[in-house]
């Protein structure tokens, strides 16, 4: 399978709603549902973990990607990866980096890579 990372540098395919979406595995979106559930606090349905990565189309991704202001920033630019925006890191970045710093690392060797 291809490597997706995601604007923001999360890599989509590592995601297990991605994986449970490429499986068709509805024990998966039930597994997700009922972690994420407990973990964000929230009534997350297993009927609602589908997502192709954030580079899909609205209709192909979870809920969080369509409300992220990374990825809705990303889309705006038409960039494929914030790695490549001339603006990075910005604000937005730097906030999230301080949650997942190894976004950070991703984004950056992208961008050393090009």
């Amino acid at each position: 399978m291809d490597v997706i990372v995601g604007f923001c540098g999360l890599v989509c395919t590592d995601c297990p709603a991605y994986q449970a979406t490429i499986e068709d595995d509805d024990a998966k979106r039930e597994a997700v549902a009922k972690q994420w559930s407990k973990e964000y606090n929230a009534d997350i349905e297993p009927a609602v973990i589908n997502c192709l990565g954030c580079h899909a189309s609205d209709d192909s991704v979870f809920t969080h990607p369509l409300r992220c202001r990374i990825r809705l920033c990303g889309r705006e630019r038409g960039v494929e990866s914030c790695a490549y925006c001339e603006e990075y890191a910005c604000r937005k970045l730097e906030e999230f980096f301080e949650a997942v710093p190894d976004a950070r690392a991703t984004l950056d060797a992208m961008r050393d890579s090009r």
